[in-house]
């Protein structure tokens, strides 16, 4: 049996130029309260990586004579952009996450299975937390390649990134608990389509 297309076709509502044009004149209000400190660490690890990889790009490309040194910085930047960004996203419930069982349990189900994913996000950070903990204990002291400095510089940034994303984590189940739902049983009141 096909599918009617008149039922299946895409909608797309007819913009003239001069209403696009409206949409970037608009004023929003900027709210810099919307950011966790978090956010602004990792801008600037970001920038700062972007500023070694053009240091690279220019040194390797136009001066023909490159800086080791600032490969294996950008790298290790990277790493502490992603971990630091990875607690952005767990205050944002923003990680990819599976939501289409939901649609199928009865609320009190939905609502304990959850409880049970936020407790086991939990858990894993505090497993993760603990095992950087003493993988800087073993590896801590191992110098860098190019620049002389200890490897655990950039270890105690990956462990921060953890401790962060579970004290992120436990506020999240603590914010789901009060309000009685998480983004997993409406994600439609996350992502403002909700009416």
């Amino acid at each position: 049996m096909m599918a009617d297309p008149a039922r299946t076709a895409e909608i797309h509502t007819e913009v003239t130029g001069a209403e696009l044009a409206e949409t970037f004149e608009q004023e929003a209000p900027i709210r810099l309260s919307a950011y966790g400190p978090e956010d602004w660490i990792t801008l600037l690890v970001f920038w700062a990586m972007a500023g070694l990889v053009f240091t690279q790009f220019f040194t390797r490309y136009v001066l023909n004579d490159s800086f080791a040194w600032t490969e294996e910085l950008a790298s290790y930047a990277l790493v502490v952009v992603v971990f630091l960004g990875a607690a952005m996203c767990v205050r944002l419930s923003r990680h990819i996450q599976v939501d289409l069982l939901y649609r199928f349990l009865p609320p009190r189900a939905g609502r304990l299975l959850a409880t049970v994913v936020d407790l086991l996000r939990i858990a894993f950070f505090a497993y993760a937390v603990w095992l950087m903990w003493r993988y800087i204990a073993i590896v801590g002291d191992e110098p860098m390649v190019m620049v002389e400095a200890r490897k655990d510089i950039v270890y105690y940034a990956v462990l921060a990134g953890f401790a962060l994303m579970l004290a992120r984590a436990v506020q999240v189940t603590i914010a789901n608990l009060r309000r009685g739902y998480s983004v997993l049983e409406r994600p439609a009141a996350f992502d403002g389509t909700e009416a």
